[in-house]
């Protein structure tokens, strides 16, 4: 599956949020990340943000798409990670 993950937490939690998220995702712009997972890696990515946030101050969304085969992603502007340029999939 496609998952996107886009997160709000509080400062003090940022860098651990990101850490795990990099772990089973790409970091594509501040707070958003993106990437095919299994469903066993996303319960896992779930289980591991859900240990470090605070439920009644932060935010964590997941978007998720079992196939990528109607996903269209445009990119506009300048690319937001190196090596991350033009629209693809």
């Amino acid at each position: 599956m496609f998952v996107l993950m886009v997160y709000d937490v509080d400062v003090k939690r940022v860098t651990k949020v990101l850490k795990i998220g990099r772990k089973y995702l790409n970091h594509i712009q501040n707070s958003v990340l993106e990437g095919e997972l299994s469903p066993a890696q996303y319960q896992k990515l779930r289980h591991e943000v859900m240990k470090i946030m605070d439920p009644d101050h932060d935010s964590v969304r997941f978007y998720l798409l079992r196939s990528t085969k109607y996903l269209t992603i445009e990119k506009l502007g300048v690319p937001s990670r190196p090596g991350d340029a033009g629209a693809f999939l």
